[in-house]
């Protein structure tokens, strides 16, 4: 049987107060509020106000308690309604939401901005209020060893972004909290190389918060330059792309690129814009990585139903804060949107719902905030859209010439205001403050800032640096970054077209769900569980269209539905009951037996529902013997049948490389994939048995090819048999010089064998072009030339050489890079197969030398490529020129140019 509370709680139910009014409201609330029950009803919408204490009323016990009961049967609670809205989805097959909101704060200093697309709060907080809880947890929490990998010290204050936030005495265990969610990403299925990359990207963010510019003269530099290498273990890139990416923009000018030096000021612009953009890419990519995990594999509608979802939304409270900023102004749309999304679902619709039924009603007034909205968002008009114009304007744009435009587009709207518009109010600024008529109440808003938020200052070097990372992980999280300096690219789209864009989808979505709601209410500013403010929570109530709602709902029907789900339900006698109750007083009666008829339809539908859930029960557990059964008769035909086309394979030449594989019923599936990983090794290892220790040095440099070069190069050579040692073979009449000469460098260097040997074109220290011969061994680099009989001419200890970069072309460009910055530029030549090249030969023989050593070489695939001549930086692109008759460097403005033969 039902539990209800008793009278001495006030009425549990708005709708059932004696009479409607907004002293009545508020003596039911605050009665409840003292008695310690937070939460009330009005109909399905639930009325929740903070108690500001520990209570005892979220435990497994009370979980229980709600599990599969209806709406009433318990007093009210958060877990009514989540119960209320999974039944909806697993009876009804419907897509619900709650939305939680409310909590309506005026004349507050305390900036809380926790939105959707907010990240202001990882580079500033006001005082008293902490950053977001993940940096005091890796600053707290992390081991020692952790801590020193990521060069952090176990000191919040010694971090500028976060050492407000350091200076708070909390309560909040981070060390602990750290741990939990460490131990959640393993749970859920991070690997521990995503888990790593969590924290140096928020160690990353913490480093760039620390990083000073100064000048010299018209230069801006980098005063603790030693955090740009620690920024560069981090992110898994080279220091100088770095430091280049903090310092200038790059631009480019048709086939000109140029690089652009930042002013101070722009710098520490960029900076920010770099640290609020990574740990916005960080949060996207680890709610993308759970929602990858927990998605429904194989989703097949007639096998898992319909897809439904619950969807919560908990979003703060409409603020009026002194000084209010862009971000403030978003986070009061937002509310704006969020009200009238209510106002439309249960104001609005309700009533226009009993006219169109023809049920005598008598209109109740509610203010439609339609007119905020339009606004804030209407096109062309709306203050987003002016904001917009502004910052699209050529030239320098101010905010106080924003602020001029506002007043020339909205002189005339009654709920838009300034000092211009007003010369007499001295709350307002001049060139700094508009206003608003919000239903909330009046905000003043200052401009300061807004054109600066609102463009993307994110510049385009910082993603291509990021997308450059060798981190797999943090390169995924910028795709963008993979387009050329010279690429031209739409304008980003502004934070407030974002903003707007996001709300707009998220309402419609929103309004296509069945929702609940859950309206909150601050009691007093204070935090006290003793203090109700009557004026503050008053305020709230009408802001919140609390009253209005209890009277459509008291009005109207408690429990409306269309004919045909109505009679689906098969409950004849509660219709037959329904069926006496209207033909009387519809509206006193359905109010003043609201319990006695709950408890009748109750009582009616536990029993056939009793009834249909046995019925179901036998079908659904006849089904299941029927597909067990079946599922096994799969099986083994599957199992069967692999045996029958693979147990003679050994005795066939391709070792049964041609044999079709059966189809797997989907119990199976990943079986199968097991079972073609095993046969594939095994295959492999048939071809491979017999090889000798040469031919697998071979096939071990071609699989390091293959794996790095795939889909970035197309002439990898890997069809033909690879020799390596090419100068014997491409010069015949000089083979004996260089072999006596390579046989002295053996003798001398103590080098075990040859790794690759081929004629180049290279850029000598004086920029020019020059041939020469290029010899690489187990443990040198040899420049030759080949005109003085292969005379060696300098060497390079192949420990000193840190990676190589190629374009994506059909040149044969190599960059190899040193760590004394003085890298080897050389166009490789020699005859090859036509659409083919020794690049992938090369690479391939390095990476897998490099591998046997244990040591990383890093492979860049790009253009253009960046390097370092002589420590100077500077590009190498690649040109394709129709009267070329062979491949030549010339020098540019930028750095070098390597001319190939055109078509």
């Amino acid at each position: 049987m039902a539990e209800h509370e008793s009278l001495e709680f006030g009425k549990a139910d708005f709708v059932l107060l004696d009479s409607v009014s907004l002293d009545e409201f508020m003596a039911n609330l605050k009665l409840r509020f003292e008695k310690g029950r937070i939460y009330s009803y009005i109909g399905e919408v639930v009325v929740s106000v903070n108690p500001y204490r520990a209570m005892n009323i979220y435990g497994r016990d009370t979980i229980e308690q709600y599990k599969g009961r209806e709406l009433y049967e318990r007093p009210p609670h958060l877990f009514a309604i989540a119960d209320a809205a999974y039944k909806a989805m697993k009876r009804r097959n419907k897509d619900t939401c709650i939305v939680i909101s409310g909590r309506v704060c005026l004349n507050m200093m305390k900036l809380t901005i926790e939105l959707m697309v907010e990240s202001s709060r990882v580079i500033f907080q006001q005082e008293g209020e902490r950053s977001f809880h993940s940096f005091y947890q890796l600053v707290k929490g992390a081991p020692d060893a952790q801590l020193r990998s990521l060069h952090i010290q176990r000191d919040p204050t010694a971090y500028t972004y976060i050492k407000v936030g350091g200076q708070i005495k909390s309560s909040i265990n981070d060390s602990a909290d750290f741990k939990a969610v460490t131990d959640a990403m393993k749970v859920i299925g991070f690997t521990t190389e995503e888990i790593q990359t969590v924290y140096k990207i928020l160690a990353t963010i913490l480093h760039l918060g620390n990083l000073k510019f100064g000048s010299d003269g018209d230069v801006t530099l980098i005063e603790n330059s030693k955090l740009v290498s620690v920024l560069g273990d981090l992110l898994s890139t080279k220091d100088e792309n770095v430091e280049k990416a903090l310092l200038y923009r790059t631009v480019a000018t048709g086939r000109d690129v140029i690089d652009k030096q930042h002013t101070h000021q722009e710098a520490s612009y960029g900076r920010d814009a770099l640290a609020k953009a990574i740990y916005e890419r960080l949060f996207c990519w680890i709610v993308g990585r759970i929602n990858d995990v927990i998605e429904v594999k194989n989703y097949d509608a007639r096998v898992h139903g319909k897809n439904t979802v619950i969807g919560v939304l908990d979003i703060y409270g409409f603020e009026i804060f002194q000084n209010n900023s862009f971000e403030q102004f978003c986070i009061n749309y937002c509310n704006e949107k969020l009200q009238q999304l209510f106002i439309q679902l249960v104001l609005k619709q309700e009533q226009e719902e009993y006219q169109r039924e023809g049920i005598p009603w008598k209109h109740i007034d509610y203010f439609n905030n339609q007119i905020i909205v339009d606004l804030v968002e209407q096109q062309h008009k709306g203050i987003f859209a002016v904001l917009d114009e502004a910052c699209m304007n050529v030239g320098k744009v101010t905010d106080e010439m924003f602020l001029q435009a506002l007043n020339g587009k909205l002189a005339k709207h009654a709920h838009y205001t300034s000092r211009k518009l007003s010369p007499t109010d001295k709350n307002l600024e001049f060139d700094r403050d508009f206003r608003i008529r919000h239903y909330a109440g009046d905000v003043v808003y200052s401009v300061v800032g807004f054109i600066d938020k609102n463009k993307d200052t994110l510049f385009q070097d910082f993603k291509r640096l990021l997308y450059n990372s060798s981190n797999p992980v943090l390169k995924a999280m910028w795709p963008e970054g993979k387009l050329s300096i010279t690429e031209v690219t739409k304008r980003p789209l502004t934070a407030a077209t974002l903003f707007k864009n996001s709300m707009i989808s998220l309402v419609e979505n929103l309004a296509s769900k069945e929702p609940y709601y859950v309206r909150c209410i601050k009691p007093n500013d204070v935090k006290s569980p003793l203090l109700f403010e009557h004026e503050r929570c008053k305020h709230q109530v009408e802001y919140l269209g609390l009253l209005e709602n209890v009277r459509v709902r008291r009005a109207g029907f408690a429990n409306r539905q269309t004919y045909p789900r109505f009679l689906q339900s098969k409950n004849w006698l509660i219709c037959l009951e329904i069926i006496h109750i209207v033909c009387l007083d519809k509206v006193t009666i359905l109010i003043m037996i609201f319990h006695t008829l709950f408890l009748s339809l109750f009582c009616h539908s536990q029993v056939w529902r009793g009834t249909l859930a046995r019925m179901r029960y036998r079908r659904m557990r006849a089904a299941l013997i029927i597909i067990r059964a079946y599922r096994r008769y799969k099986v083994k035909s599957y199992i069967r049948e692999v045996n029958r086309r693979f147990k003679n394979v050994r005795g066939m030449k391709d070792h049964g490389k041609h044999v079709k594989w059966p189809t797997p019923p989907k119990v199976l599936r990943k079986f199968e994939e097991a079972l073609r990983n095993i046969y594939n090794r095994w295959w492999a290892w048939t071809l491979i048995k017999d090889l000798s220790p040469e031919e697998m040095v071979q096939i071990r440099a071609k699989v390091a090819t293959l794996e790095c070069l795939k889909g970035q190069r197309a002439d990898l050579g890997l069809q033909r048999a690879w020799e390596g040692n090419y100068l014997k073979k491409d010069s015949p009449g000089t083979a004996s010089s260089f072999t006596l000469v390579s046989s002295d460098l053996q003798r001398k260097d103590k080098f075990m064998r040859v790794l690759f040997s081929c004629n180049v074109r290279k850029i000598n220290r004086f920029n020019k072009a020059e041939d020469r011969a290029l010899l690489i061994t187990d443990r040198h680099l040899y420049k030759m030339d080949p005109v003085k009989l292969y005379k060696p001419m300098k060497s390079i200890p192949l420990y000193n050489v840190t990676g190589v970069s190629i374009s994506p072309g059909k040149d044969q460009l190599v960059v190899f890079h040193t760590k004394d910055n003085r890298d080897l530029i050389v166009c490789l030549q020699g005859m090859v197969p036509a659409g083919d090249s020794r690049i992938g030969e090369l690479v391939g023989t390095l990476l897998s030398h490099f591998k046997s050593e244990k040591r990383k070489l890093q492979v860049n695939i790009v253009s253009p490529i960046h390097c370092s001549m002589n420590g100077r930086k500077c590009t190498v692109i690649v040109e394709t020129k129709i009267n070329q008759s062979q491949p030549d460097f010339i020098k540019s403005r930028s750095g070098y140019i390597l001319s190939v033969p055109g078509n």
